[in-house]
């Protein structure tokens, strides 16, 4: 993680776009040349935060995803921005559109379902779980490829996850109505049927009752 002065935080936002703030300040920023800075601050004194600051988890997911050919940002550099208590990470951007962007103009593409259930099913497959799972943090690339943002809530693992993490990871995947309803509407079984041909430890008892 690299210092960053005040003076060259104020030149690298300059112009820059706030897509995201709260109470504390911006969170992040699009800038100039259409990168983007994602600021992190430590919420509390005593926290994993302080040895494993989120900035170097965010960066270090990327580079986990990049590696098991999972389509994330790109990152340029990892900061600490003393002055105004922040860390940061500087990355391109994941060309696309989320999910969630595209669930009006999605709203009866089974095809898109199936996809991300297998998606899922991959993450799942190569260790990854994403607690941050929902369709705002999936993105349909140009390309046509599903790829993750926004991902310094993440674990991976050596192995394949284990059975009671994928469940759990669908519980978080709809925790919100509208992607519930677009995932589930109607009884709609594309999704689920979709995730579960693409692998063989959870039964669909099993995913149904999670999803219950």
């Amino acid at each position: 993680m690299q210092a960053l002065d005040h003076a060259r935080y104020l030149d690298l936002v300059q112009d820059a776009e706030v897509l995201e703030a709260d109470g504390t300040g911006d969170k992040v920023l699009r800038l100039a040349d259409g990168s983007m800075l994602k600021l992190f601050r430590r919420k509390r004194l005593i926290s994993s935060a302080a040895w494993y600051p989120y900035a170097t988890r965010f960066a270090d997911n990327c580079q986990t995803l990049a590696q098991r050919a999972i389509p994330c940002p790109q990152v340029r550099s990892v900061f600490r921005v003393a002055a105004i208590q922040r860390d940061a990470v500087h990355y391109d951007p994941l060309p696309g559109r989320t999910l969630r962007q595209l669930l009006d103009s999605a709203a009866s593409d089974d095809e898109l379902r199936g996809s991300l259930g297998r998606f899922i099913a991959e993450l799942h497959g190569k260790g990854i779980y994403f607690r941050s799972a929902h369709l705002g943090n999936v993105v349909l690339t140009p390309e046509g490829e599903l790829g993750l943002i926004d991902i310094a809530d993440m674990k991976t693992f050596r192995q394949p996850l284990r059975k009671s993490l994928r469940l759990r990871n669908f519980k978080h995947m709809l925790r919100y109505s509208q992607d519930r309803q677009w995932l589930l509407g109607d009884g709609n079984p594309v999704f689920v049927q979709a995730y579960l041909q693409a692998q063989d430890l959870c039964s669909e008892a099993e995913l149904q009752q999670a999803i219950a």
